[in-house]
Order: C-alpha cells, then sequence, then structure tokens
C-alpha cells in the first residue's frame, strides 16, 4: 500500500480516476472495491471514506466522465468559428476522442443495462440524459441566435437525436464497429440537415 498522504481532495480525485479506469475496462458487476482500492494503493476503509458506496462511486464516475466531456465540447465549440459547425465538432469530438469516448461510452451502456434492476442507478441516468440533453439544446439555440442554423429546426428534438446517434455510437462499439465506415456520411446527412444546406462536418 502507498504510504504517501495526500489531501483529502486529491486522494479522492486519485480514486476517482482509478475507478473510473476500472470500471471502463470492466463491468460495473463484475469489478470489485476491493481491486479497485488494491490498484490505488489504498484499503477499503480508506476507499469508503471517501464514497459510501460501490453504486456512489460508479455515479461519481458517471458525472466525471460527463465532466471531461462537456470541457471538451466546450473547448471545441470556442475553437471553431462558424456556429453551424458547432455540433459537427461536438459529435466528431467524442466519436474521435481515444481519452474520453472510450470511458464515456463503456460507463454509459453498463448503466444502461444495470438500470432495469437497479432503480438508482435509473434515476441517475434519467436527470443525466436530460443534464446532457440541456446541454446540446443549448448549443443549438445558440448558433440559431447567431443565425447560423434554421430557425424552424426544433432544438429539443435534434438535441435528443444527437443523443441518439452517441448511443447508437456507443452500441457500435461495443458489438465491435459494426458501422464504422458509415459514421462520417451519417454526420454530413445530419449537418446538411440540420443547417439547409451542403455544408461538410470537418
Amino acid at each position: 500500500m502507498s504510504a504517501t498522504r495526500l489531501p483529502a481532495e486529491e486522494r479522492r480525485a486519485a480514486l476517482l480516476e482509478c475507478a473510473c479506469r476500472a470500471f471502463a475496462d470492466g463491468t460495473y458487476k463484475g469489478t470489485t472495491t476491493a481491486e479497485i482500492a488494491r490498484e490505488a494503493g489504498v484499503t477499503e476503509p480508506i476507499l469508503y471514506r471517501h464514497f459510501e458506496s460501490k453504486r456512489d462511486l460508479y455515479l461519481s464516475c458517471l458525472r466525471e466522465s460527463w465532466r471531461r466531456m462537456q470541457a471538451r465540447w466546450d473547448e471545441v465549440v470556442v475553437e471553431q468559428p462558424d456556429p453551424r459547425l458547432w455540433i459537427a465538432v461536438m459529435g466528431r469530438a467524442f466519436l474521435e476522442s481515444q481519452v474520453h469516448r472510450p470511458v464515456v461510452s463503456n460507463l454509459w451502456i453498463q448503466a444502461l443495462a444495470e438500470s432495469s434492476e437497479d432503480q438508482e442507478i435509473a434515476r441517475y441516468m434519467r436527470k443525466h440524459m436530460r443534464e446532457v440533453h440541456r446541454y446540446v439544446t443549448s448549443v443549438i439555440r445558440r448558433a440559431q441566435e447567431e443565425g447560423a442554423l434554421p430557425s424552424d429546426r426544433d432544438p429539443d428534438a435534434e438535441a435528443w437525436i444527437f443523443i441518439g446517434l452517441g448511443l447508437l455510437s456507443m452500441a457500435d462499439r461495443a458489438v465491435g464497429g459494426a458501422m464504422s465506415d458509415k459514421w462520417p456520411e451519417i454526420r454530413r446527412s445530419r449537418l446538411r440537415w440540420l443547417t439547409a444546406d451542403a455544408v461538410d462536418s470537418l
């Protein structure tokens, strides 16, 4: 076990980092807190000082993975000067990320599977999906306010379609890329519809 004593906030962050990696590489049910503690170089009692339960730790991983993905989306939107392409660069940032996508995809797939048996996880995912939806909707509305997207496009509906495509990409990844060669055209098709012209994705 590590002899290094970290401040509580740093210790919690280190444990969360280790747990996110462990759950993403394994499964919610198959990954034990003993394994996570051992990997982090602490004892289980120390782990439970920071997280009430395995479920609490898992939901914290979902929150952290979303925080990081949202931060990445904030970055690519700021970097993209053409508001017509904001949604396109967000989708591409997710699909092509070797850092965020594996964690987000695996945690979401597991959480959706667990939701049929665990009502707390189901409640969290309902709230979480609405939070992601609000974020995507706000980006689309900002683009409309800039005059970059047609005003007759429904931001709420388009945001759910965006999330739906994200879920489809997660399922595609889980089965080994059955439609991996189709994603460029899917992105172009959605972008043409959303922008009402032939603008291409980057």
